[in-house]
């Protein structure tokens, strides 16, 4: 299950939704544009039980600024993103 992960303090979240956000520039949602983080959107990880079992349904990050480290798979799939958000570092396991 992907899960990420603030370098910062170690908190994050782990779920089977990773959504790439984009916002319009009055700070409203626009779209979802992928499932990996891109350079301007936020990064949504949720469950599709929308936190049925715990007291936090997702975790959202401000816009991601910069891709700093990413490992695909022999198949080409993500597996690990480390990336610089606003404010944070963060690291996406799959």
């Amino acid at each position: 299950m992907p899960r990420i992960k603030r370098l910062s303090d170690g908190k994050g979240h782990s779920g089977s939704i990773i959504e790439s956000i984009a916002w319009n520039e009055c700070g409203s949602f626009k779209e979802v544009t992928g499932s990996t983080p891109e350079v301007g959107c936020s990064i949504r990880v949720s469950s599709a039980t929308a936190g049925m079992f715990t007291s936090q349904d997702y975790w959202l990050t401000t816009p991601v600024t910069e891709i700093l480290e990413e490992r695909k798979d022999k198949n080409g799939k993500y597996e690990y993103m480390r990336f610089k958000t606003e404010n944070s570092i963060y690291e996406i396991t799959t």
